[in-house]
């Protein structure tokens, strides 16, 4: 009985969340967001509205200067992050795989020896050069889609019920921002973790969340399952944001011009 209660209750709960800065600048309010075991939650809206700063906050991350005011907090499951910038993420002076093992070593309490067994399996699992098993490389040395699957394999690393995405493709190209999403989306299925990801970009957020949550200076002014939600929207700044999608041109139009 006591595991079917604990199978109904949510893995990550953000009860009216409000984040300031020292000076008492309010950037976050009385955010909400309820993420059951295995679903997809997407943070849209506008640079600075507030999506970054959440999903931070949740893991413990607040850029210094940036305080939670009010609300909590409250996970049944271990968060892991992918971040916007892969580059930036990892450390420049150690080779990855070796950076791939430390975390596995220090997450999951094995021995050196199991740890860069289960590094390499991952490497195997985000599609990596088998390369990369011989000869180990920099981060430097790696394509910046490269860079993000190790990042995404780090995250895996530390086993997470909840995995938190930063905009993890913005800073990658467009063919290589499709083969990064269809990684998470069918890693997501396979290991059955919830996720938060956070974006812009709402035809990333439709592929890839379940339900959507619009954000505008700090709130959420809107929130309901993605398709109803795109398709009828019932505030009118996430009717401006699906608005603001560029359209594909007319393109047998043009060709009979």
């Amino acid at each position: 009985m006591e595991k079917k209660m604990n199978a109904m209750n949510p893995i990550l709960e953000v009860e009216n969340l409000s984040l300031r800065t020292r000076s008492n600048h309010q950037l976050v309010t009385d955010v909400s967001i309820t993420v059951e075991a295995g679903e997809s939650i997407g943070l849209v809206g506008e640079s600075g509205s507030g999506k970054s700063l959440t999903l931070r906050s949740i893991i413990g991350l607040l850029p210094s200067g940036i305080e939670q005011v009010g609300g909590n907090i409250r996970s049944n499951g271990r968060c892991a992050m992918i971040f916007q910038d892969p580059i930036g993420a990892l450390d420049p002076l150690c080779p990855v795989a070796r950076q791939l093992a430390e975390v596995v070593y220090y997450r999951q309490k094995v021995s050196r020896k199991v740890a860069r067994t289960i590094a390499l399996e991952l490497l195997e699992m985000l599609g990596l050069p088998d390369s990369l098993k011989h000869t180990d490389r920099y981060p430097r040395q790696l394509s910046g889609g490269q860079c993000q699957r190790i990042v995404i394999a780090m995250a895996l690393a530390c086993k997470p019920g909840i995995l938190l995405c930063d905009e993890p493709t913005t800073a990658l190209d467009v063919t290589v921002q499709r083969q990064i999403l269809d990684v998470i989306s069918s890693l997501q299925k396979e290991l059955g973790f919830a996720m938060v990801f956070v974006t812009h970009n709402l035809a990333v957020a439709s592929s890839m969340c379940s339900k959507l949550c619009v954000m505008k200076e700090g709130r959420i002014v809107e929130q309901g399952d993605t398709l109803p939600l795109l398709q009828n929207p019932q505030n009118p700044y996430t009717q401006m944001l699906i608005n603001s999608v560029l359209p594909l041109p007319d393109l047998e139009r043009s060709v009979d011009l």
